[in-house]
């Protein structure tokens, strides 16, 4: 049996979750669009990683749209008491499956009562705040709007802690003026450091920090040297990836995602992977593109 608790565990809002989490994202169709096509093994999915002991999970209503919300419903309820379910609020989707800005505050208050009554909930544990931004990341701009409306929700208890994504450090000092920001969630991954500095500030604050697409999203993470490091611990890549994650920093929740059960396991045994101290010396390099190894990002 897996043993996730390896990784350790880390604040979240007022509850205290293990470091390996799982990202629902991908149990949606192509392009997180739709139904997924095998809608069983999504459901078979979302319930081995409870079994395995996963007790935060990553969703929100816009991926499918509905349809992760309805699959973490159907697996799932009644929760296990030790589930935190982190939800996002701040766009749309298309009948395109573009992916639309939705920060008026009707939208938002939409949105949080669609994350609820989908999940069946009384109150959402975490809604993270996603900042549309760039197409390359986050873009500086004031929050201070949307964010207001989201702590409207919280003092009316249907939003118990709020976070942040894809923001920058000035928009995370904005929020912290507005209300208690419990989490941030950015893109970050050996091949993206530019949270560098962000990452370690956090930590200073206790402030956690989950990094999406940790394996590099769409385009996944190939390096020779990234490669070499795994065939010599006995595997893959991927575990390579995340074990390098979990010890760059104690705040950082992992909330891979996958719809495949056997890719599920195999990121769940990251938890136990051992990374030595010079095969982080060479992951660090390849993040600092000093390595001659080529990195598809």
């Amino acid at each position: 049996m897996i043993d996730i608790s390896k990784a350790g565990a880390f604040k979240l809002g007022d509850r205290i979750v293990k470091r390996m989490g799982y990202g629902a994202m991908q149990l949606a169709g192509p392009g997180v669009f739709g139904p997924p096509k095998d809608r069983a093994g999504a459901i078979a999915v979302l319930r081995e990683a409870a079994a395995s002991g996963v007790n935060h999970i990553d969703t929100s209503d816009y991926y499918g749209p509905y349809v992760t919300n309805e699959l973490i419903r159907e697996a799932l309820r009644p929760y296990p008491g030790d589930l935190v379910i982190v939800t996002k609020i701040g766009a749309r989707r298309g009948d395109d499956a573009s992916w639309i800005p939705a920060m008026a505050p009707a939208e938002l208050e939409s949105a949080v009562h669609d994350n609820l009554r989908r999940l069946g909930l009384d109150a959402l544990e975490v809604v993270n705040l996603r900042i549309m931004g760039s197409v390359h990341g986050p873009a500086e701009g004031s929050i201070e709007a949307p964010l207001t409306v989201l702590a409207g929700l919280q003092r009316r208890e249907l939003v118990r802690h709020i976070g942040l994504s894809n923001v920058t450090a000035a928009q995370i000092a904005e929020g912290r003026r507005i209300c208690d920001i419990v989490c941030v969630q950015n893109m970050y991954n050996l091949a993206r450091r530019e949270d560098d500095a962000l990452i370690d500030e956090l930590a200073r604050a206790g402030t956690a920090y989950a990094p999406f697409f940790p394996l590099g999203g769409f385009t996944p993470l190939q390096s020779t040297a990234l490669s070499e490091v795994a065939k010599r611990l006995d595997a893959t890549p991927m575990q390579v990836a995340l074990a390098w994650l979990l010890r760059r920093a104690p705040n950082i929740l992992l909330i891979p995602g996958t719809s495949s059960v056997r890719h599920l396991r195999e990121n769940l045994a990251a938890a136990s992977l051992d990374l030595p101290s010079d095969a982080a010396i060479i992951l660090d390099r390849i993040a600092a593109g000093v390595a001659q190894a080529g990195v598809a990002q």
